[in-house]
């Protein structure tokens, strides 16, 4: 399977869940690839991965047709399609190039076989990159922030998933929305955690990812929060999350 995870509004935890969950993931003995689909390359150094030059991207992969199994990388946590710098201006050049926003589903297809699952990390923005990965993937996870603008960034979001319901991905649905940091000291917190679920209903998971300190830690140290504290609460609640796909996956 196949899944985008996707929100234009930064900070929402998105990057945060793509490694947290690759790594749970995998801890529960699945195949989990992680493409990291976001010039800043945090899901890459997320996984431990240096950020360097020297060895192809996914952008080598979708704009120069480098094969996608040369540049996967393998690690204790899962493995990586890396993304880099070069990335920034691939939304320009793909503009140019034939089957434009089907680049990272060709390549994906390629390496849907070897994995049970296949996250993209997406950046923060909707155009031709986010484009390619809503193409390339079944479903979205969608990670919504319990903060004040929440719901605001999703009725665009439900907006853009529309169109390429309409154009490009018939089939492309909601698989979920994960509800990042929460704390259930604030009202606002709970508040927006019920409004997301009355207008989402039956669709938002119910583990909840709080605010945790140990989970803003574990990026620069190059680790999964799985691995940077398995005790915390951070870590727990991903390991829940990972639970709830898998049975939802059947």
């Amino acid at each position: 399977m196949i899944l985008s995870l996707v929100n234009q509004k930064g900070g929402v935890g998105k990057t945060t869940t793509a490694v947290s969950l690759t790594a749970a993931l995998t801890q529960k003995g699945k195949r989990v690839l992680l493409c990291d689909f976001d010039p800043q390359a945090n899901a890459t150094s997320g996984l431990g991965v240096e950020k360097s030059k020297g060895r192809p991207t996914v952008y080598d992969v979708i704009i120069n047709g480098t094969d996608p199994k040369t540049a996967i990388v393998h690690t204790k946590y899962g493995d990586l399609l890396p993304s880099g710098a070069d990335l920034a201006g691939a939304g320009i050049e793909l503009v140019s190039l034939p089957r434009r926003e089907f680049r990272l589903k060709d390549a994906l297809t390629l390496l849907r076989e070897d994995y049970d699952y296949i996250l993209i990390d997406c950046p923060p923005s909707l155009e031709l990159l986010t484009l390619n990965a809503l193409c390339a993937a079944d479903q979205v996870l969608i990670p919504v922030q319990c903060e004040y603008y929440a719901l605001e960034g999703l009725s665009d979001l439900m907006a853009t998933l529309r169109a390429v319901k309409r154009t490009y991905q018939p089939n492309i649905g909601i698989f979920g929305l994960v509800l990042t940091m929460y704390d259930g000291r604030t009202n606002l917190s709970i508040q927006v955690a019920q409004e997301v679920r009355r207008h989402f209903p039956g669709k938002v998971f119910s583990t909840v990812i709080p605010r945790n300190v140990r989970l803003s830690e574990a990026p620069s140290h190059g680790l999964p929060i799985t691995v940077y504290d398995k005790l915390s609460r951070g870590a727990e609640s991903y390991l829940h999350l990972a639970e709830e796909i898998l049975r939802k996956t059947g």
